[in-house]
């Protein structure tokens, strides 16, 4: 019986560690339609998205578009505060917010940390950008501030 369990939990893993690793291959539009099928949004009758993915990342694929449905604003301008990149913003009076940011971590330090990462941090990180960009190409009445293509190291 022990057995039975070890060789079907190896043929999931398996399965869908090379469902996500074939997701590489694809460009980043494909990708995104990848997700978009895998992820179901529903939403509550309080408006709460309730998601649901076939895979971790497709869950937090999900989670981010519907982040941007609920307050896009709010979602670009946390990135633009933990990046460190507000004063191009909000002006002068963010200079020790964008200090404070780079002295806790540099862009390139960010790249390195995402690059040194294991595979599914960086698959979930992927998926994370994803989730917004897809929801910048759905809705393409919404003007970024600032950042109008999100990357995968920004989360680190």
């Amino acid at each position: 019986m022990n057995k039975i369990i070890l060789l079907v939990f190896c043929s999931l893993a398996f399965s869908c560690s090379t469902s996500e690793t074939n997701l590489s291959s694809l460009n980043e539009q494909d990708r995104w339609n990848h997700r978009a099928e895998n992820t179901e949004i529903i939403r509550d009758d309080f408006g709460i998205p309730h998601i649901y993915g076939k895979t971790d990342a497709d869950a937090v694929f999900g989670m981010l578009y519907a982040q941007c449905e609920d307050d896009f604003n709010r979602v670009e301008r946390n990135y633009i505060w933990a990046i460190g990149r507000l004063a191009e913003v909000e002006g002068e009076k963010a200079l020790y917010s964008d200090l404070r940011a780079n002295l806790y971590m540099t862009k390139e330090e960010a790249i390195i940390n995402y690059e040194k990462s294991p595979k599914w941090l960086q698959e979930l990180c992927v998926a994370f950008a994803d989730g917004i960009n897809f929801y910048l190409k759905n809705h393409p009445e919404v003007t970024p501030k600032l950042i109008t293509h999100f990357e995968p190291w920004m989360p680190m």
